[in-house]
């Protein structure tokens, strides 16, 4: 397969479009990127570094970043984390408090803003100094130590997360979060204030296509088993109440944040990544979701 000839053809393609989407100006920081920006990045296990467009453009990878706090917690505390968070899709926004009152306080899945909020209290209670270690982690992971929060971001979404606020206290209520409240939120809102670009995002999660083990040191990040139910879960709850319609269109493991930029791997083949910041009515980044569905249908490649 010659990555780099379909790259260019589809991003020539999708570039042209239409853009329906919109950006996501209930973060006011996030409404002040030009919503123009398109760039794609694709890193393989065979070596292959392809970008085209605003590839190195860094950016609020915000959601995309649950899926690291989570990997980062299920390294420390093990199974034991699938006791205060579930791994069902929910069919309800990403914002949702509706299935908390039912589930008793338990987050159907960590991609959830709740379920990212437990994981966030499962790792301020096992982490010395929370933001600077979960930081040095990424850093560590991903071979890159220029990776750094945004306190812009981070500022802009304390200032109007009243519906995560709502979340940790409802949480917290069921006796299901440990630590104080407003604690847990400022941990919340840095994680997902992490800035990255394209390039930096494929080379970081290739490791998820690769059993686990980081490329550039053949370390293990997590074991082949870890490994499997991640990407299960970035199959089955990646992309909010549209992981189905992604699951359907593109076939590959992966997650989706609104600061417009989508993660998506192929299990022993490579890790893709794009950005374009205006979001369909699902949230998730509306050339990026056409981008990799029509990538993957002239490729024949997905995971089904």
């Amino acid at each position: 397969m010659n990555f780099e000839d379909l790259i260019r053809d589809v991003y020539q393609k999708i570039k042209n479009i239409d853009d329906k989407g919109e950006m996501a100006s209930y973060i006011p920081e996030l409404s002040k990127v030009n919503p123009k920006n398109f760039g794609v990045h694709i890193s393989t296990i065979k070596k292959v570094n392809f970008g085209m467009g605003n590839y190195n453009g860094k950016f609020s990878i915000q959601s995309i970043t649950k899926v690291l706090s989570l990997i980062l917690a299920y390294r420390i505390v093990g199974d034991e984390i699938w006791d205060r968070v579930g791994v069902e899709p929910s069919g309800t926004a990403f914002n949702s408090l509706v299935q908390l009152e039912a589930d008793k306080g338990i987050p159907r899945n960590p991609f959830l803003n709740a379920g990212a909020i437990v994981v966030s209290d499962i790792l301020l209670s096992n982490l010395k100094n929370p933001k600077e270690d979960f930081i040095d982690f990424v850093r560590s992971i991903s071979n890159n130590k220029a990776l750094e929060y945004s306190n812009k971001i981070a500022q802009s979404e304390k200032d109007v997360g009243y519906r995560n606020v709502a979340l940790c206290n409802f949480i917290k209520s069921f006796g299901k979060i440990e630590n104080e409240p407003s604690d847990v939120l400022d941990f919340y809102f840095d994680l997902c204030s992490l800035e990255m670009s394209c390039k930096e995002l494929s080379e970081l999660f290739l490791f998820l296509a690769n059993n686990g083990l980081g490329v550039h040191n053949n370390k293990s990040i997590l074991s082949e088993s870890q490994s499997k139910r991640i990407n299960a879960l970035m199959q089955t709850c990646g992309f909010y109440d549209e992981s189905g319609e992604f699951a359907f269109k593109v076939g590959l493991p992966g997650k989706s944040g609104v600061g417009g930029g989508i993660i998506a791997i192929h299990p022993n083949q490579y890790a893709i990544a794009v950005w374009s910041p205006k979001l369909n009515k699902k949230g998730n980044s509306h050339k990026g979701m056409k981008f990799l569905e029509e990538f993957t249908t002239r490729s024949e490649l997905s995971i089904f």
